[in-house]
C-alpha cells in the first residue's frame, strides 16, 4: 500500500470539524502528504445581505460571501500547523458540503478524505442522510470517518 499523498478534510468551523482537521493534519504530518482544507459555503440571499449590511455597517463583510468559510479555513490551518502539517492548501467553495467535497476529491489528486462522524447517529441523519454517510458512498477515494463527537450523541 502506498502512502497517502493528498488528504482532504472539510471544515465548517465547528469543534467537531476541527477534530477531524486535527486527525487529518496528524496523518499528513506522519506521511508527508499535502493537506487540503476545504470549506463549503452558501451565498447569503440578497435580502439578508442588505439587512446585515444595514445592521452591521463596516462589519457586514464578516457574514457575506465566503468570509465565514475563509475564517474557518484560517483557524483550521492554524490547527493543522500545530499538529505538524507543513504542506497545506485551502479551498472555500460555494455549494453543499457533500457536493463540494466530492467534487474536490474528483478534481484534485486526493487519496484520502477525512470526515467527522457528526450526524451519523442523529435522527435527521438516519432519515435524511448525513454528510459522513453520503460522502462515504460518493467519494472517489478512501474515506476515513473519525470519531469527533462525544459518546452517546
Amino acid at each position: 500500500m502506498s502512502a497517502y499523498r493528498t488528504i482532504l478534510v472539510g471544515t465548517d468551523g465547528s469543534d467537531s470539524s476541527f477534530r477531524a482537521v486535527d486527525k487529518a493534519a496528524q496523518l499528513a504530518a506522519a506521511t508527508g502528504a499535502t493537506l487540503l482544507l476545504a470549506s463549503a459555503y452558501s451565498p447569503m440571499p440578497e435580502r439578508e445581505r442588505a439587512s446585515a449590511s444595514d445592521r452591521l455597517g463596516d462589519l457586514a463583510y464578516k457574514v457575506q460571501g465566503s468570509t465565514p468559510a475563509d475564517d474557518a479555513l484560517r483557524a483550521a490551518r492554524e490547527r493543522a500547523v500545530a499538529a505538524g502539517a507543513t504542506d497545506i492548501e485551502q479551498e472555500a467553495v460555494e455549494g453543499d458540503a457533500v457536493d463540494v467535497l466530492s467534487k474536490l476529491a474528483k478534481e484534485r489528486p486526493v487519496d484520502l478524505m477525512v470526515i467527522g462522524n457528526r450526524g451519523l447517529n442523529s435522527l435527521a441523519g438516519r432519515i435524511l442522510g448525513s454528510v459522513p454517510a453520503n460522502l462515504s458512498h460518493r467519494a472517489s477515494c478512501d474515506v476515513l470517518i473519525v470519531h469527533t463527537t462525544p459518546r452517546g450523541k
